[in-house]
């Protein structure tokens, strides 16, 4: 017994040496760019094909092919990865959710097109570059873990790669050459990962697809880490190691052995669970680039074409219509991407797996093998199934709840992952099950007319909840998640929604394929899949049908020849070229095409050819006008405008009030009767928040009448945005309470804060970039207090915006507009109690004193209102009461008069 441990830790060792190399790469990558390279295995796959490629195909000696490998190609590809795909992606501001994509589009693109090289079948004569035994690898393991851990901690190469992580903007005022950082980074991930890849190759399956996931499966030890800690990486690799080699001794019997099997030949999947959904997030910063998911609208007479070529196959014959059948139902699972990821903003890489569970239950219950449920025929096996694989949609709606970006994008990869292992590589689950067509469909025109008819359903449940108000929350929360939430969007019920929606579209479009198929194949539903669906729905327009159906068209089609690989190499370009443009590829021939018809020599269509250009792309759009009302309220928003871009001032003329927008005679801002006796006051008692060892707020009371204007100011790190936070319900104190109008709120959310009627702006512009200015206003009137009718076209009148500029998107208008759209919206929900974030940042003059007249009309039409604001002059021609925190605690209050006098007295020279 103890010299078979002995042989299995040995094993487990050298398990966990390979694992423990791929952490260290990760975390060195990650340390240095900010990028979880998602590409690694396929890195480590392309570098064991081309040492196989070298020794056995052109007769190369072992170690000089070794060395070419590793020291020349291997670092080559992380440079050139980091020059040319991720280096300009840092430029704009080093947006996390696009090198997320491009970083997929790598590992895409390196799949498709070792398929297209070196084929796709498994190869089992890799040279072996280390013995078995684990000395030697494990020799690599600590040499690689103590030589970085030196260079990080005590050389100056270490500190630059500090630094850049912390902050690389910051890094290179400082001096710090970051692109230089980056390179090396990347040149020495990539070096790991072709170690990985060679060391491992003999021993596992070599195919395009099989290395590079079971590379990927241990990046749980990296999560582990935290991303930073190498000794932590190396020790939980070889723990898992070897507990993974330990547990194949074990033989249990009863209904729980091939479950507990499958535990232990996968310990690392186990791992990565634990990890993605059990650990704190790591690195969520964001979801997805808000390009990718906004909303491309498509010309009418693109559906026309669309819905011809889709029934052209109706006259196809043989293989050529057996192929066409896959294409609707592959549509109908990217368009559950549509409603994930387009419209809800959320990262998604595990869609195959629900679509996988959805042809495999579907084959159980046609076969009556599902449990506890009799045999019911093909087509109420289809609806059963999709009614059984919606709930499950949870497994990732639930961790998206509190997690973002690259957090989520771990957690939805666990999620297929998991069900790939543990249920569609199971003989229990899969063996001897066939999968046949309902009746009176079994040929494949026939089906295929099915299929359409599914697919239209598909349609027209993905558009209604794209429309209307669900449809509009969603782009909310997927532009702005905070934003949403002072919104009163319920953030975590949507979620859900679209996950449990998302799952219950992939399950259909996955019955539809295996049927389309007759059969179960595992290989179709595996990870892999699911990365390349979601590079495709992204680069071909996340939140666009016709973009779904497009790529659906794309992946069947480019693969249906005879080397596969094509659809996985096209979709990588695309997806890594997602990154060199602000709107995706597509964006980019767009506008190039649209600067080419600028600079090209005038030309005159016949009235016949006007005619069809009309009803094919659909009516002109009318030349945006730069009417907005100026002065006072606002900025002309001009087309070429930036959003975020402060605009110029505009003095008014001497003696000349400042230009405003016609108002009518007294208007009343507000959508309710004003509160009587005291209704609305929110209050603090006793606020205690720390972070860590500081105190940020101290025993904070504060009072916020109805009716009047109350201000907080102090210096930086007072503690100011802190208890704004905790009044708006983003921040929960550690001791103290806050009550509205007598009734606690101290643990209610944002979002229901704002249905209670306390809303809020943001000092950094909250509005919902890919939605009209009307569509911004309408979130709040929908989501907050019930108001009375005709709320929005009041809010738009009395901020100027019910001209030309209501139905413009938001991220066309100039600050100033954007700031009108953002009090709007909070107006919308009919609040109680309005804070307010720094209201004046970016506003020229005249805007500030337009804001001030409108705050004040608020107040006096029984609003109460909190002012956090460093321009003292609009605190003191406004406020009532002000504030005045130091080191987390007020040390005085009073009229703004004397206590702003006091203030400019104590800091004055």
């Amino acid at each position: 017994m103890s010299s078979l441990t002995y042989d299995l830790t040995l094993a487990g060792l050298s398990v966990g040496a390979a694992a423990a190399l791929t952490g260290i790469g990760l975390i060195v990558t990650y340390r240095a760019t900010g990028v979880l390279n998602f590409a690694h295995g396929a890195i480590a796959m392309v570098c064991a094909y081309v040492l196989r490629d070298l020794v056995v195909d052109r007769g190369w000696p072992l170690w000089g092919a070794a060395a070419l490998t590793l020291l020349v190609v291997a670092p080559g590809i992380g440079v050139v990865l980091e020059r040319f795909v991720f280096r300009p992606l840092s430029v704009p501001g080093g947006d996390p959710a696009q090198t997320l994509v491009a970083s997929i589009g790598v590992f895409v693109l390196l799949v498709g097109g070792a398929a297209l090289v070196w084929g796709q079948g498994a190869r089992d004569d890799a040279p072996v570059l280390v013995a078995a035994e684990p000395w030697g690898q494990l020799a690599v393991v600590a040499v690689l873990a103590a030589g970085v851990g030196a260079v990080i901690r005590r050389t100056r190469f270490g500190r630059e790669l500090r630094a850049v992580v912390d902050d690389r903007h910051l890094a290179v005022l400082a001096g710090v050459d970051a692109d230089r950082v980056a390179a090396a980074g990347w040149a020495f991930g990539s070096f790991t990962a072709g170690l990985t890849g060679v060391l491992l190759a003999p021993y596992v399956r070599l195919d395009p697809y099989g290395l590079p996931l079971l590379v990927m499966e241990v990046v749980a030890v990296a999560v582990a880490a935290r991303m930073r800690g190498l000794t932590v990486a190396v020790v939980v690799a070889l723990g898992i190691g070897v507990a993974q080699s330990q547990l194949t001794r074990l033989h249990p019997t009863g209904w729980g052995e091939p479950l507990l099997q499958a535990v232990g030949t996968n310990l690392f999947v186990v791992a990565l669970l634990f990890a993605a959904l059990v650990l704190p997030g790591v690195a969520a910063r964001d979801t997805l680039p808000r390009t990718a998911g906004a909303r491309v609208p498509a010309p009418p007479g693109a559906w026309i074409v669309a819905g011809v070529l889709f029934l052209l196959p109706l006259g196809f014959a043989g293989s050529d219509l057996h192929t066409a059948v896959q294409v609707p139902a592959l549509g109908v699972v990217l368009l559950s991407l549509v409603v994930v990821t387009g419209r809800g903003g959320q990262i998604s890489l595990g869609q195959a797996a629900y679509a996988g569970l959805g042809a495999l239950f579907t084959a159980l219950l046609a076969a009556g093998r599902f449990p506890g449920l009799p045999r019911v025929p093909e087509l109420a096996a289809l609806a059963v199934a999709v009614v059984l694989v919606a709930p499950l949609g949870v497994l990732t709606g639930g961790p998206a709840i509190g997690r973002r970006g690259l957090a989520l994008a771990l957690a939805t990869f666990a999620v297929g992952v998991g069900v790939s292992r543990f249920v569609f590589d199971q003989p229990y689950a899969t063996a001897g099950l066939s999968l046949g067509r309902p009746a009176g469909f079994d040929g494949d025109r026939a089906y295929y007319v099915l299929e359409l008819v599914l697919l239209a359903c598909a349609l027209a449940a993905v558009g209604a909840l794209r429309r209307g108000r669900t449809g509009r929350a969603l782009a909310a929360m997927r532009d702005h998640e905070a934003g949403a939430r002072a919104a009163g969007v319920r953030v975590p019920s949507l979620k859900l929604l679209a996950f449990v929606s998302g799952a219950a579209l992939a399950a259909l479009g996955g019955g539809m394929l295996g049927m389309g198929l007759r059969a179960f194949d595992p290989a179709a539903y595996d990870p892999v899949r699911g990365l390349l669906w979601f590079a495709a729905v992204v680069v071909l327009g996340a939140d666009s049908t016709l973009g779904a159906l497009l790529a659906a068209a794309l992946l069947v089609g480019l693969d249906a020849g005879t080397r596969g690989g094509v659809a996985a190499a096209v979709i990588g370009v695309l997806a890594v070229l997602a990154g060199r443009f602000p709107g995706g590829p597509l964006e980019g021939l767009r506008g190039l095409a649209e600067r080419l018809r600028r600079t090209g020599p005038p030309h005159r269509l016949t009235p016949l050819g006007a005619r069809l250009r009309r009803r094919l792309r659909g009516p002109e759009p009318a030349p945006a006008r730069a009417s907005l009302p100026g002065g006072a309220t606002a900025t002309a928003a001009r087309p070429d405008a930036p959003a975020g871009a402060a605009p110029a001032p505009r003095p008014a003329p001497a003696g000349a009030a400042p230009d405003r927008p016609p108002r009518p005679p007294r208007p009343r801002p507000f959508v309710r009767p004003a509160p009587a006796g005291g209704e609305g006051v929110l209050e603090a008692r006793g606020l205690h928040v720390r972070y860590g060892a500081f105190t940020v707020l101290d025993g904070v009371d504060i009072e916020v009448p109805a009716g009047r204007v109350t201000a907080v100011v102090g210096p930086n790190g007072a503690g100011k945005s802190t208890l704004f936070h905790c009044l708006a319900g983003t921040v929960r104190p550690a001791r103290g309470t806050v009550l509205l109008a007598g009734r606690d709120i101290t643990r209610l959310p944002a979002q229901a804060r704002t249905r209670l009627g306390v809303a809020r702006t943001f000092q950094q512009l909250a509005v919902f970039p890919t939605l009209t200015v009307a569509e911004n206003v309408r979130v709040g009137a929908e989501q907050g207090r019930p108001g009375r009718p005709g709320v929005v076209e009041r809010m738009l009148r009395l901020f100027g915006l019910d001209g030309p500029a209501r139905a413009r998107p938001a991220a066309g208008l100039p600050t100033g507009a954007l700031r009108r759209v953002e009090l709007a919206r909070a107006l919308a929900t009919a609040p109680r109690v309005l804070l307010l974030d720094e209201p004046a940042a970016g506003l020229d003059t005249a805007e500030v004193a337009a804001l001030t007249r409108v705050l004040r009309a608020l107040a006096a039409d029984g609003t109460a209102l909190l002012v956090v604001e460093h321009d003292l002059d609009l605190v003191a021609g406004l406020a009532d009461v002000v504030h005045v925190m130091t080191a987390g605690r007020i040390v005085a209050s009073g009229p703004p008069g004397r206590v702003l006098d006091a203030l400019g007295e104590e800091t004055g020279p």
